[in-house]
């Protein structure tokens, strides 16, 4: 792990307005993820998570605030700047997998090379690269309704690794899938981040945040408590 900070959060602010509501999702939110780092995201329903999330991810813009994500300041960036890098910068997992149902799992894998003007046989070796990091190698033809919920994930997680990302954003991976099926799924993660992949989960789940190296609690819009090991985080509680 290096000390280089690859996401720069400082003073962030997200504030919701319609005609009669001002809503504040997000409030003075500051902190730093280094290059290697695996980071939980915590925090009950309607504690900004979410928003935060988008925010990370390139998908919203904070209301004020600087967001640097590896050395790129995002909040000034046009709508097509934001496509731009989250396609350069950001490999997405999704609770939903977001997979084409009726597509192998190799293809799934594919398009986003496809996307990216990779050529084909490259983008071919590269996806059976990942998919055989996954433990897919033998499922490359099936579709995503012939595999269960935790091989599909399997397949997104791949999907998210072709190409080489800045970091990996986790928005509730194991969200859909069975408890054993989670834990394989967090091994993989756990996999990644040793291999020097940078993670960033947002979960709800205090056993699947337990896998992180570091974990962030949301609340109110703010953030209650940023703990660097499960132990350090259970000390805390317990005082």
């Amino acid at each position: 792990m290096t000390d280089k900070a690859i996401i720069k959060a400082s003073h962030l602010t997200k504030v919701y307005k319609t005609d009669l509501l001002e809503t504040v999702a997000l409030s003075d939110v500051s902190f730093t993820i280094n290059k290697g780092e695996f980071v939980a995201i915590m925090g009950p329903s309607g504690s900004g998570k979410s928003t935060l999330m988008h925010i990370l991810g390139a998908l919203d813009k904070p209301t004020s605030g600087e967001y640097i994500l590896d050395g790129e300041n995002v909040e000034n960036l046009s709508d097509d700047e934001l496509a731009d890098i989250r396609n350069r910068k950001i490999g997405f997992v999704f609770q939903a997998f977001n997979l084409l149902p009726r597509t192998s799992t190799l293809k799934n894998v594919i398009l986003p090379m496809t996307y990216a003007g990779i050529p084909k046989d490259e983008a071919e070796k590269t996806a059976i690269k990942y998919l055989k990091m996954v433990g897919l190698n033998d499922r490359l033809n099936h579709t995503s309704n012939q595999i269960s919920g935790g091989q599909q994930q399997r397949v997104a997680i791949a999907r998210a690794l072709v190409l080489n990302p800045a970091i990996i954003l986790a928005d509730e991976p194991t969200g859909n899938i069975a408890s054993a099926q989670a834990n394989e799924i967090m091994a993989i993660f756990q996999d990644l981040n040793n291999k020097g992949h940078t993670i960033v989960m947002i979960t709800h789940e205090p056993d699947i945040a337990e896998h992180a190296k570091r974990i962030i609690h949301i609340r109110d819009g703010k953030i209650a408590q940023d703990s660097n090991g499960h132990k350090q985080l259970l000390v805390k509680k317990n005082k």
